[in-house]
């Protein structure tokens, strides 16, 4: 089994994986609070993640990715409440437009989506445990975690204090609190507000019991990787580890803490509280999904990125070189003299990939690689099996254009035919039928090349 190192934000250091179960990773990443539609900044993160799953895999790793949907919010039951509707129904609606958004970005490694509405009963079941072991206390409106109680709140964070840049939307104010910081576990019930009735009492659970109620059910106390973005890391992921930690006994929680930074406009991170958000649904209204995973992927998870046409443009760009690289490549060509180079180049690339996942620099090998076979001969199947098993993890090169070689072809013999005759406006027309169906042609000293526009 290939050893792969990643950051890990709890220790502040690079470290391999060593998993539980050998060959086995459990890997949980906070889902989607669906009240809205999902917006570029989460497209980053589960792009990003979705890489990583595909990875693991292709590495040899059994991979079991778990993903929550929180179905049950106070953001939804605003929100429904505003267009007159059910909560479930509303939710409901943004789960199915956020699945669907998955798709279109081709983020197919969740293995279990997991609605937060279906785990009540291991929800009261730690909130229960909780106040058991002397971690938790009532109030008026519900059961609060008294983070005092827990030595090793702050671990994850190194605070314990909310700054700025944290998702502090789900912070519980209520004057009854023991300290500032506690939040909420069970929420009593409220006029007009979903309810479950259970031992304590009818209400529904705080934001965070959610997540370790169904790790909890999936995983156990303890599995080996939780992913977010960067400010979840406090108070969501404290948190977390908070609750688990102190109702199980065991700790970790989690071995290994990924976190994926910022997508940024205009140098202020994307979100829908500030209201400088653009949907997934509406980017790809006019840009290829392809150019988007590679806009992604071709930065670290761990970094935060800029988001503005001329980024994107350039992505376009960039991924054009590949698919014009690709259109030169025979599946049907021995290039045996391509074997010891292929074999070279795939160490070095899925080297750099077991370094926490460092898709920039392996990238720049592939571009390094591209320029080198341009002055070699044809390309044949060895490396067109390279960049098959390349894409099977980063999922943003196209090789469509073999399923039209033949109809191109003679389209532009017959151009190649019209221009020798002189029939310039017929061969125009040729091109330009081409073109209206996303083909581009190059004229160039060794011919016409042609490729898919993005």
């Amino acid at each position: 089994m290939t050893t792969i190192f990643v950051y890990n934000t709890l220790t502040r250091s690079v470290e391999p994986i060593v998993t539980a179960i050998p060959n086995t990773v459990r890997m949980f990443v906070c889902g989607p609070t669906v009240y809205d539609f999902a917006h570029l900044g989460h497209a980053k993160t589960y792009t990003q993640f979705d890489f990583i799953a595909r990875y693991l895999r292709f590495r040899g790793y059994q991979v079991t990715y778990l993903q929550n949907i929180t179905d049950v919010d106070d953001k939804i039951i605003r929100r429904a409440a505003e267009r007159g509707i059910p909560s479930n129904v509303l939710a409901e609606e943004y789960e199915r437009y956020y699945r669907e958004d998955m798709m279109a970005l081709h983020n197919t490694s969740v293995d279990i989506y997991a609605r937060a509405h279906d785990y009540m009963d291991g929800i009261v079941s730690q909130v229960e445990r909780l106040i058991d072991r002397g971690y938790a206390y009532q109030t008026s409106d519900g059961y609060y975690f008294d983070t005092k109680c827990f030595s090793d709140y702050g671990k994850l964070s190194r605070r314990s204090e909310v700054l700025p840049e944290d998702a502090v939307s789900r912070i519980d104010e209520n004057p009854e609190k023991h300290n500032p910081g506690d939040f909420c576990l069970w929420k009593l019930q409220k006029p007009g507000e979903p309810f479950w009735e259970t031992k304590l009492g009818s209400g529904r659970p705080g934001w965070h019991i959610e997540d370790t109620a169904i790790t909890e059910h999936h995983f156990g106390p303890q599995y080996d990787i939780h992913g977010g973005a960067i400010d979840l890391i406090f108070p969501h992921h404290e948190a977390e580890i908070a609750q688990m930690e102190a109702a199980s006994g065991l700790k970790p929680l989690v071995r290994y803490w990924l976190h994926t930074g910022f997508l940024n406009t205009k140098s202020q991170k994307m979100s829908k509280s500030l209201g400088n958000f653009v949907t997934i649904r509406d980017l790809l209204k006019e840009l290829n999904y392809r150019v988007l995973r590679f806009y992604f992927l071709s930065h670290h998870y761990r970094n935060s990125m800029e988001l503005g046409p001329e980024m994107l443009e350039q992505a376009r760009s960039s991924l054009e070189r590949i698919d014009i690289f690709v259109g030169t490549v025979r599946p049907d060509v021995d290039d045996v003299e391509n074997e010891e180079i292929v074999r070279e180049f795939r160490d070095k690339f899925f080297a750099r990939l077991d370094q926490d996942f460092d898709t920039p620099v392996a990238l720049s090998y592939l571009y390094e690689f591209i320029k080198d076979q341009n002055r070699r001969n044809q390309p044949g199947k060895r490396v067109y099996e390279l960049l098959q098993n390349i894409n099977a993890i980063f999922d943003f090169i196209s090789f469509e254009h073999e399923l039209l070689d033949e109809e191109i072809e003679r389209q532009i013999v017959l151009r190649s035919e019209l221009r020798s005759q002189k029939r310039f406006a017929e061969a125009d027309a040729v091109r330009d039928r081409l073109v209206s169906q996303g083909i581009i042609l190059e004229d160039g000293g060794n011919g016409v090349r042609w490729r898919r526009r993005l």
